[in-house]
């Protein structure tokens, strides 16, 4: 049962909400607490960059077809399903709840999860790690793309050069910064990983407070009820179980063998709550993000139990494949 319980970060993210919702930040300090959020992903973007290995890079890139199948699954397939769900009438889905969804669609995948149930499950562990890079380097430029055309195919207010100008010097800039200092500073950031995590996870905390104390100001949970969340969460899990479908099975077709079956499995059927939050932040500035970040948090949850629950399977089957005996003398 331990693997359908929430892990510690989802619990903290909980406990983040709770507090937004009593707590919410206002006045002054709101003000302050942002311009330290601020500098808090510009610090998580700029690790992001410094850790990833360009060795890692190149022996991964290679693998065209396999890399350019999951961008496909992460910023073609994921759209089309979410606008296939606008068809839902809004007496179901809050309009509101529908652009958290979308949004959620062109997101980029996550890292650390993403390799580490490839790794679990015994898949393409360079590739996942190249393609799940990949996937967030090109989702700094694709994902408010997608934003500007979908949401305004949707009827939703597009995003603006302002948001992109934001996206880049907030995120993008600090990221190259650390690519270019990686080849001094990479090894000693991946060997102090433990150190490290703080900040990664605590500046997604940081952002969710801010969302949700903006929110919860101007009156979230009068908005929203407990049957519109729960659609949420089943709309989340049909929209991962498709995607889950999409990969595994497609993967197959297209003549991957099941190491490459389980990379894009994995990779292409995540969404990246650390990406996603801070992007959140930047493409709908002035907005009341805390309904747009609400269906991606679930999200977030749903994905792990899925994955941690099909990586164990995947392990349990590759165990009881035979290893071929060396070849006699």
């Amino acid at each position: 049962m331990r693997r359908f319980l929430p892990d510690t970060f989802t619990l903290l993210l909980l406990c983040t909400v709770l507090t937004a919702s009593l707590l919410p930040a206002h006045g002054v300090f709101a003000q302050y607490f942002g311009y330290a959020t601020d500098c808090a992903i510009a610090l998580l973007f700029f690790l992001h960059g410094a850790r990833l290995s360009r060795d890692v890079v190149v022996a991964g890139v290679l693998h065209w077809r396999l890399h350019l199948t999951i961008l496909a699954v992460t910023y073609a397939v994921f759209p089309l399903l979410g606008l296939g769900l606008g068809y839902i009438p809004e007496t179901i889905l809050r309009p509101e709840l529908y652009v958290g969804i979308l949004f959620l669609c062109v997101l980029p995948s996550t890292v650390q999860s993403s390799i580490a149930f490839t790794s679990i499950a015994g898949g393409n562990v360079p590739a996942a790690i190249c393609s799940a890079s990949a996937s967030n380097l090109f989702g700094m430029f694709l994902t408010p793309l997608l934003v500007g055309l979908l949401m305004t195919t949707s009827g939703s207010s597009g995003f603006s050069l302002d948001a992109l100008e934001t996206i880049v010097l907030q995120l993008l800039a600090p990221f190259i910064i650390g690519q270019i200092l990686e080849p001094w500073i990479g090894t000693w950031i991946r060997s102090k990983k433990k150190l490290l995590t703080p900040v990664d996870r605590g500046s997604i905390l940081m952002v969710v407070y801010l969302a949700f104390s903006e929110s919860v100001n101007e009156g979230l949970w009068q908005t929203f009820s407990i049957r519109d969340i729960g659609v949420v969460i089943a709309l989340d899990a049909v929209l991962l179980a498709l995607v889950l479908c999409i990969t595994m099975f497609g993967s197959r077709l297209l003549g991957f063998n099941k190491e490459d079956e389980i990379t894009i499995t994995f990779c292409g059927s995540k969404k990246s709550l650390a990406s996603g939050v801070p992007m959140a932040g930047a493409i709908f500035a002035g907005q009341t993000i805390g309904a747009i970040v609400l269906p991606l948090m679930l999200f977030h949850q749903i994905q792990l139990m899925a994955c941690a629950v099909i990586a164990q399977k995947y392990a349990k089957r590759l165990a009881k494949t035979p290893v071929p005996a060396p070849a006699a003398a």
